[in-house]
């Protein structure tokens, strides 16, 4: 009986009165998603909304604020309806099941034989049941972002432009970044650098150009000197770049360690 419920989906997808279809009718292997019980067919992904989606998923679950994200996590809005968007950012648990109510945001890329009338029925129910914003990503014609937002006009976005969410991720997304491998490489290297707490890649280059400079002068001073104590190890440690280069340029005139030191106070 399932099994014949199932293959009569497809052809129940334009039906206007509520569909006989219920959320647990469904299991997460099954390509459905459903409406008051209105049955859509979810067609496998083509290649290049395969890549994008890879692409934008790793540029949002790398942004900072971001506690959970997910692929085709499964949202129920009811007892008969459930949507799962491209990307859900935001209310998505590990946990077996489907997941109640919906992402704080969620993004769908629309290619060829994009299904018009079901995305916007989607947005419509993800609005209902809480979702702040949908990003639709368009890959035919022009690439290009639609942001949608309840109460307020759609807007297209276009490379060079820049999409942001307040209060759910903390850094605006570049439009390419969405679908451009190479742009989302970045974007997500400067999200995990600022997840460990730096500003961005030329913070992490300074900070290694300062722990390579602090290591030969350690080396040139044990040369020197002999072994460090504990108190010169660790004002070697706190030490600024600034500093680190007087004591660099001065270590070979300085008579003791003590007198190396001293030129900073």
């Amino acid at each position: 009986m399932r099994r014949a419920m199932l293959q009569n989906m497809k052809s129940e997808a334009k039906r206007i009165a509520p569909g006989p279809f219920k959320v647990e009718h469904l299991k997460p292997s099954d390509r459905y998603e459903l409406s008051e019980g209105h049955a859509y067919y979810c067609a496998p992904t083509s290649g290049d909304g395969a890549g994008s989606t890879v692409a934008g998923g790793q540029v949002l679950d790398s942004d900072p604020e971001v506690e959970s994200s997910g692929f085709d996590a499964g949202f129920t809005q009811g007892p008969a309806t459930l949507w799962a968007p491209d990307i859900a950012v935001g209310n998505v648990p590990d946990r077996p099941g489907w997941i109640s109510g919906a992402p704080l945001l969620g993004v769908e890329y629309a290619g060829v034989g994009q299904d018009e009338e079901k995305l916007r029925q989607k947005i419509t129910d993800l609005f209902a049941a809480g979702t702040r914003w949908i990003w639709v990503v368009r890959l035919v014609g022009p690439r290009r972002v639609e942001v949608h937002s309840p109460g307020e006009p759609v807007r297209s976005l276009g490379p060079g432009e820049e999409l942001t969410a307040p209060g759910v991720l903390r850094n605006p997304v570049p439009v390419e970044a969405l679908y451009d491998r190479a742009t989302a490489h970045e974007v997500t290297l400067r999200n995990l650098l600022q997840r460990k707490g730096y500003d961005g890649l030329e913070e992490v280059r300074e900070e290694g150009r300062e722990e390579g400079q602090r290591q030969i002068l350690i080396r040139q001073i044990r040369h020197r000197f002999g072994e460090l104590s504990e108190a010169h190890s660790a004002r070697l440690a706190s030490a600024g770049v600034e500093t680190l280069g007087l004591w660099a340029e001065c270590i070979l005139t300085a008579s003791s360690i003590e007198d190396l030191f001293n030129l900073s106070s």
